[in-house]
C-alpha cells in the first residue's frame, strides 16, 4: 500500500479547497449544506419576500446536518442545534427557509415526488408551531424519525472508548496522523501546549463530569483536524488532554478548537452582539442550545478568535440523506420543533403571539404553510440545483480522474 503523503502546514490550503469542492459534488443536498453564502446572497437580492420576524438569536445555517444529539455538562442528552458558526441576532424566518431548503433537497435526493415535499413543508410548519407552544417530543416515540431514534439510542450507549476509536482510532493517548489529522507547525504546537496554563480552559475541562476544580491538566497531543465542509480552511485542531484528579488517576479527553470568523447571516437592525466572533458564537449557542453552549469557551489562539469545547461521546450528527415518504414528514416535524423551541425560549409572551400571528398569515387554499416560505424554497431549489450542476461540471473539467 502506498504511503499517504500528509500536507505540511504551509501546504494545507490547496488540500482543503480540494476537499471542500469534492464534498460539495456528492449530491445537491451536500452542496446546499456547504453553500451558506449563496443562500444569503439570494436573501439579499430578494427584499420584501420574507417577513420581518422578532430579533432573536438564530442558527444562521439551519440545515438538517447542523442538528443532532448533544450532551449537557451533567450527562443529559437532547437533540439541539449543534453548529453555531453563523449564529446572529436575526430573523427566525431565515432558519425556517434554510431548514426547508435542506429538507426539500434531501427529499429530491431520495427520489420522492413533489407532493411529498409540499407535505413535508406543511409538517415542518406544524412542528415549528408546536415548538413555539412549548411542546416536547419524546425521542423514542413512534412519531419520531427512525434516524433520530437510532442516533439517540446510540448516543446514550456511547462512552469515551467509542469516541476515541471513532475520532483517533485507538484508546491510547495519541492522535494518529492520516487523512483526517495533519501535522502541526512548531508555532501551532507551542500555542496548543500553552493551553494547559489557560484559566479558561482549566475551568472548561473541570466543569464536566464533576471533576475537581484544581485537577491538573496537560496537553498530550494535538493535530490539525480536516473536518467539516463550509468551514474548511479555518483553523481547526483536535487536542488530547490529560486530566489528573486528587486521587492521582488520569483520564483523557478530546478537545475541539475551531476558528470563528465573520458570519454571512445578516443581523437584525440595531442588534447588539459581541464584536469578537468567538464570543458571538458562544452567546448564540447558550441562547439556542444550552447543553452545548455551557460547554463552550471563547478564546484566542495564534491571534485569532477560536471556540473551544470538550467533545463528548454523545455529540453526534443526524445524517438525513435517504428518506421515505413517512420519514420525510416525521423528520420535518421533529427538526422544526427543535428549532421552534430554540427560538421561543428567547421570546416573551407578546413577542411570541405576534410571531405566531405572522406565521398564520399568507396561507394559500392548497398549502397549509405560509406562501412566502414555499415560494422561497422553490426559488432556492432552482438556483442551488443549477449552481450544483455547474459546480460539478467545473470540478469534472478540472479533475476528471477524481470526478
Amino acid at each position: 500500500m502506498a504511503k499517504l503523503t500528509l500536507p505540511k502546514p504551509d501546504q494545507r490550503a490547496a488540500g482543503l479547497r480540494e476537499a471542500q469542492r469534492l464534498k460539495m459534488t456528492r449530491s445537491a443536498h451536500a452542496y446546499v449544506r456547504g453553500s451558506t453564502a449563496q443562500f444569503y446572497e439570494w436573501l439579499e437580492a430578494s427584499p420584501g419576500k420574507v417577513p420581518a420576524g422578532p430579533a432573536v438569536w438564530i442558527c444562521g445555517d439551519c440545515h438538517s446536518g447542523n442538528l443532532g444529539p448533544v450532551a449537557s455538562a451533567h450527562g443529559q442528552v437532547a437533540v439541539q442545534i449543534r453548529d453555531l458558526d453563523q449564529t446572529v441576532i436575526g430573523n427566525p424566518a431565515h432558519d425556517l427557509i434554510r431548514l426547508g431548503l435542506s429538507l426539500a433537497t434531501a427529499a429530491r435526493g431520495s427520489n420522492l415526488p413533489g407532493i411529498t415535499t409540499a407535505l413535508m413543508i406543511e409538517h415542518m410548519m406544524a412542528g415549528y408551531e408546536a415548538g413555539l407552544q412549548g411542546e416536547t417530543l419524546e425521542p423514542d416515540a413512534e412519531t419520531s424519525p427512525k434516524e433520530v431514534r437510532r442516533v439517540l439510542r446510540q448516543a446514550l450507549r456511547r462512552r469515551w472508548k467509542h469516541l476515541a476509536r471513532e475520532r483517533i482510532e485507538d484508546v491510547r493517548p495519541k492522535i494518529p496522523l492520516g487523512k483526517r489529522f495533519w501535522p502541526l507547525s512548531d508555532d501551532e504546537r507551542a500555542a496548543l501546549s500553552a493551553l494547559a496554563g489557560d484559566a479558561g480552559v482549566q475551568a472548561l475541562v473541570t466543569s464536566l463530569r464533576h471533576r475537581s476544580d484544581d485537577a491538573r491538566i496537560e496537553i498530550l497531543d494535538g493535530a490539525y483536524w480536516m473536518k467539516g465542509c463550509s468551514s474548511l480552511g479555518r483553523l481547526r485542531y483536535a487536542v488530547l488532554v490529560g486530566v489528573t484528579g486528587d486521587d492521582g488517576a488520569r483520564e483523557s479527553l478530546l478537545i475541539d478548537i475551531k476558528e470563528a470568523v465573520a458570519t454571512a447571516a445578516p443581523r437584525a437592525p440595531g442588534a447588539k452582539m459581541p464584536a469578537d466572533h468567538a464570543k458571538r458564537v458562544v452567546a448564540g449557542a447558550r441562547a439556542l442550545s444550552p447543553f452545548l453552549g455551557r460547554r463552550m469557551l471563547a478564546d484566542r489562539l495564534l491571534g485569532r478568535p477560536v471556540v473551544i469545547r470538550e467533545l463528548t461521546p454523545q455529540d453526534l450528527k443526524l445524517e438525513i440523506e435517504t428518506l421515505t415518504h413517512d420519514e420525510a414528514r416525521r423528520a420535518a416535524h421533529y427538526l422544526a420543533l427543535v428549532v421552534g423551541r430554540a427560538h421561543v425560549r428567547q421570546m416573551d409572551g407578546p413577542t411570541k403571539a405576534a410571531w405566531r400571528a405572522e406565521l398564520a398569515r399568507n396561507h394559500s387554499r392548497t398549502l397549509d404553510a405560509p406562501s412566502w416560505l414555499w415560494s422561497a424554497i422553490v426559488e432556492l431549489i432552482q438556483s442551488h440545483e443549477a449552481a450544483y450542476l455547474d459546480h460539478c461540471r467545473r470540478f469534472a473539467l478540472q479533475a476528471p480522474a477524481a470526478a
